[in-house]
């Protein structure tokens, strides 16, 4: 029997309760014991003075689905022990004999290469059981790829022969293990789903009693009616609704906040189970291609290409582009290329890159996706300091990293997400109690995404527990500087076993 006890600490317990002094003891990889108590014999000490011992962290939308196989360690070093992967659409299964087109489709997000791609959910769950060491993982099947797999890039109403192989599919996978379902409604081809086809297969959640997460069709000029529609949805199909990165994007949108947010407490009032989530920072991050119309991704990257290359079908994509841009162009900053020929361009917004190149920005957009074969990322300031709080204060909303790998410059919050909380948002801007803080990484996504042994310092729960120091965590990474570790957390304990020790 092994031991462990983390003595003399200051217990959160994730539920969102005052924190209290205690002992904490760990036994075979469970808490077996809380409160004030002698030490067992045979037991290592741990003194936590000074210290606060909570939940092992969960980070509740994140797009690790390649990267937690790796042993990659940015994410134990912030205090996390779980991840929900497959969010937005995007998840490595289910994959077909030619697994190409689904790594087309996905390798923007996944950072990967051409080996990569699972049957089916209970493939890759029992893989990421052997091989991730350092988190738990728990996987939403993304819409996104079960589409690829039944219908390929082809975007638009699907015949109703295939619609029934998706929710075969689906089916398959909620019952072998998966967590819930995801849509991206802002990338193609999901962008494309007719309401009907969600539906469908919202019901298939709906009867699993799993979890429906979805990146809606706008978060700016029709963010209403995105809320709206997954609403109705929610409602029509019973399922649990997850809203996922809330937020209004834009100057024009930032006063949509206010209803949206009046929209889902409604909702909720009414019996729909929804919730949504939010990273603690202004921009987001995500593919080039997502300032595009998605109809011009029908087919895939080289029907894009082609089009790219036709004057006249390039005309009518900038201006659908321009006509659909929320944000400013000095507000998007090039994160990532494919080549090192643009590898200068990393870190500049759109409108320096205009002017280095004597170009108008809307054009320099489609030159860099041509160039670069569509294989670039960018990072967009959205919103305001004042959604942000609102946002992230709000009663429903559980704080997530939203966080993916990049060929060049991440978004801070692959690093720091949880200790930029727990320390800038919550110590200095005093935005919330930790009590609060700790209960949106912990307590509240376990129970959102039916994690029922973990999220809890309880006794019998998993030990998966996070130890850091109140007073100096922090997360200091920056847009510049994305890659800077955080610091103060000490201890961090997957299932009992320690795989942090600062």
């Amino acid at each position: 029997m092994t031991r462990t006890l983390l003595q003399n600490g200051t217990l959160i317990d994730g539920a969102g309760a005052a924190a209290a002094p205690g002992d904490l003891l760990i036994e075979d990889g469970r808490i077996a014991r809380i409160g004030r108590f002698e030490a067992p014999a045979d037991c290592r000490l741990i003194d936590c003075r000074g210290l606060t011992v909570a939940p092992g962290f969960i980070d509740g939308h994140s797009h690790s689905d390649l990267q937690v196989l790796e042993e990659r360690r940015e994410k134990s070093n912030q205090g996390v022990t779980a991840e929900v992967v497959g969010n937005c659409g995007f998840s490595p299964y289910p994959a077909g004999a030619d697994r190409g087109p689904l790594q087309e489709f996905a390798n923007g997000i996944f950072r990967g290469r051409d080996d990569w791609g699972w049957l089916g959910a209970r493939a890759y769950l029992d893989e990421a059981a052997r091989r991730s060491r350092f988190v738990n993982v728990l996987s939403l099947v993304g819409h996104g790829s079960l589409r690829i797999a039944h219908a390929g890039p082809v975007q638009g109403t699907l015949p109703a022969a295939k619609l029934e192989a998706m929710e075969r599919s689906l089916s398959e996978a909620l019952a072998a293990g998966a967590g819930g379902f995801s849509t991206g409604l802002m990338y193609a081809p999901g962008s494309s789903a007719p309401p009907d086809e969600l539906l469908r297969l919202c019901r298939v959640v709906a009867r699993h009693g799993k979890l429906y997460a979805t990146h809606m069709r706008s978060y700016s000029w029709h963010l209403l009616e995105a809320i709206d529609e997954q609403l109705e949805l929610a409602r029509r199909s019973g399922c649990r609704l997850q809203i996922s990165h809330l937020q209004a994007a834009g100057r024009s949108n930032w006063n949509k906040l206010a209803p949206a947010l009046e929209r889902i407490d409604k909702a909720r009032a009414e019996g729909i189970d929804v919730a949504f989530d939010m990273y603690p920072y202004l921009a987001g991050s995500t593919v080039l291609t997502q300032l595009l119309p998605q109809s011009a991704l029908d087919g895939g990257t080289p029907a894009l290409l082609a089009r790219l290359e036709d004057r006249e079908q390039r005309k009518q994509i900038l201006a659908a582009m321009i006509s659909q841009m929320a944000q400013g162009w000095s507000d998007i900053f090039i994160s990532a290329v494919g080549s090192a020929a643009n590898g200068n361009l990393v870190g500049k917004h759109l409108a320096q890159i205009a002017e280095l190149r004597g170009r108008d920005p809307a054009e320099v957009v489609l030159d860099l996706l041509v160039e670069e074969k569509a294989d670039v990322n960018m990072i967009s300031f959205n919103q305001n300091e004042e959604n942000l709080r609102k946002i992230l204060t709000h009663p429903l909303c559980l704080v997530i990293s939203d966080g993916f790998y990049v060929k060049g410059r991440p978004h801070p919050r692959l690093f720091g997400t949880f200790p930029f909380l727990l320390g800038e948002t919550c110590r200095e801007k005093r935005w919330m109690s930790l009590p609060e803080a700790v209960h949106k990484i912990t307590g509240f996504p376990a129970r959102r995404f039916g994690l029922k042994d973990r999220g809890l310092l309880k006794t019998g729960y998993a030990a998966d527990i996070t130890v850091f120091d109140a007073a100096r965590v922090s997360g200091p990474a920056t847009y510049d500087s994305p890659e800077t570790p955080p610091t103060g957390i000490r201890y961090v304990f997957r299932n009992g076993a320690a795989v942090l020790e600062a």
